[in-house]
């Protein structure tokens, strides 16, 4: 076989030399067109630098991205965190504002101890319910157990406020979406105000600003318009309350989805004893 394509490759010189020069034309044309990232990753090129670390890998995907550091064999787990910790500190002020880089919690990778999942056998409560549950109660209290460095949750549907801006309307009241983001961000906050002193006492002066309701979000001011009336959220925009994005489900043998949460035992604990005080 190979013969024969030397032969014909002899005897056809013409269109071999061709060929040559169409794919060196193919890979100019690629070289030149081919998005390159001229600039590395800021957080994977700022890990090359720590002590001990061997290998950095970088994952993104929507909405988050991973940085893995692997440190040579016989490395101190806990000097290896501070060290990476450093790092993160210091190019903390390098990254966007909305960027929160933050350490992975003190585990290994075979540290998936036990899986549970939430049922509600009286139906109910909703999946959002169930998955509201185990991140705002019982992952907390799972967390205090001494051996337990992280409780993932899993499954269920996460709530949030959903604002669905009409364009029309935008258009009409001369609204536009940076101004919806803004007036957003400055109504869910708090602050404060210092204190007032009374009869020998000082009171604390604090503004509750967070928004907890559909009804708030409505009466969100975003703009003033002729006359000095306020134009909200409401008058521009659907304010629904709905499930965040989902990539993946959790099921239970084959009876359909549910929310849970897996426990992840720290390094260096217990495992049978943290497992018996987690069923516990």
């Amino acid at each position: 076989m190979i013969a024969a394509v030397i032969r014909w490759s002899l005897a056809n010189r013409f269109f071999v030399l061709l060929g040559a020069m169409v794919l060196l034309a193919s890979g100019l044309v690629a070289l030149r067109e081919t998005p390159l990232d001229a600039l590395p990753d800021l957080l994977a090129t700022t890990m090359l630098s720590v002590p001990g670390a061997k290998t950095v890998r970088g994952y993104s995907f929507f909405g988050d991205s991973f940085v893995y550091v692997l440190f040579a064999d016989g490395t101190d787990p806990y000097w290896a965190r501070s060290r990476v910790l450093e790092s993160l500190s210091q190019v903390q002020s390098r990254l966007p504002a909305e960027a929160r880089p933050a350490l992975g919690p003190d585990a290994t990778g075979v540290g998936w101890i036990f899986e549970y999942a939430l049922i509600d056998r009286t139906g109910r409560h909703d999946l959002s319910q169930l998955r509201s549950l185990q991140d705002w109660f019982l992952r907390y209290e799972l967390k205090t157990l001494p051996g337990v460095a992280e409780v993932a949750s899993i499954g269920g549907m996460v709530r949030q406020y959903q604002v669905v801006l009409d364009p029309q309307k935008l258009a009409a009241y001369g609204v536009t979406h940076q101004a919806v983001v803004e007036a957003l961000n400055g109504a869910n906050q708090e602050a404060g105000g210092s204190v007032v002193e009374m009869a020998e006492a000082e009171y604390m002066v604090r503004a509750s600003g967070y928004l907890s309701s559909l009804d708030d979000f409505a009466a969100v001011p975003i703009k003033t318009a002729a006359g000095g009336v306020p134009i909200t959220l409401g008058q521009v925009a659907t304010i629904q309350i709905g499930p965040e994005m989902r990539r993946g489900i959790a099921e239970l043998n084959g009876q359909g989805e549910v929310a849970g949460g897996v426990v992840v035992l720290r390094s260096g604990e217990d495992a049978r004893a943290t497992l018996k005080a987690v069923q516990d």
